[in-house]
């Protein structure tokens, strides 16, 4: 059921910064969506959460392991230096948590080294369900460039209003992009809360989607042409 977001009320005028009106967004997002569907009932987000827990220990990519396309050694596509996650964006593939999640909030800091003709694209997958192969049933939330507020639903992967197909489905994001320009730092925000998934692109509401045929899986980051660098995946679990 689609929601009225203009009834999310925020005093900017008390928010201290930025990165605090993100999570006080993402927090009430979270209330209403969660609450708000109709459609079957969900868990609602409380304001407790839990310790932050970094995917990504800033170092190397210990706790990660690897699906490529043909088997490619997946060192000529990922590497961790200088603080950051590099991904050359060749071959297909992801690298995924090596740890099963639920129930969170997922905070990810990550932009485009270069944009180039069929090289601008990437994204974050949730919900990532065994085996590995390219592409995982799991839900995408897509990273390629100026439509990071877009779903794609993998490999059979339903929800509400979008059966499951034996093909990727899209869910356009709501309204134009949010992003900034290549080169630039970008925050993408992903509450996974029982079936129900609710996207930000730099604070702003981008998409929603409940009861969604999976609610628990690996966290991946998809290689998929784009030459992207990330240098921060928090999780934050939803007690």
């Amino acid at each position: 059921m689609p929601l009225d977001f203009h009834c999310i009320r925020l005093n900017v005028s008390r928010v201290k910064n930025k990165t605090t009106l993100l999570f006080t967004a993402a927090a009430t997002f979270a209330l209403l969506v969660f609450a708000g569907c109709k459609t079957q009932p969900l868990k609602q987000v409380t304001t407790v959460e839990g310790k932050p827990i970094e995917l990504f220990n800033g170092k190397n990519l210990d706790g990660w392991t690897f699906c490529m396309k043909n088997n490619t050694d997946p060192a000529k596509t990922w590497s961790a230096r200088n603080g950051v996650i590099h991904c050359t964006g060749q071959p297909y593939g992801y690298a995924r948590t090596e740890q099963v999640y639920q129930n969170y909030r997922l905070t990810v800091i990550w932009r485009f080294v270069r944009v180039a003709p069929h090289a601008d694209n990437s994204g974050i997958f949730v919900h990532i369900q065994p085996p590995d192969k390219v592409w995982p049933e799991c839900i995408e939330c897509q990273g390629l460039n100026q439509h990071q507020g877009d779903f794609y639903l993998q490999a059979g992967v339903g929800a509400d209003g979008y059966p499951a197909q034996n093909k990727a489905v899209l869910i356009p994001q709501m309204g134009p992009p949010n992003e900034n320009p290549v080169g630039d730092w970008n925050t993408n925000q992903i509450i996974c809360n029982g079936n129900a998934i609710g996207l930000f692109v730099n604070g702003k509401v981008m998409n929603q989607i409940a009861n969604c045929s999976v609610s628990s899986g690996y966290i991946g980051i998809q290689s998929e042409g784009g030459d992207i660098e990330v240098r921060k995946l928090t999780l934050v679990p939803l007690e």
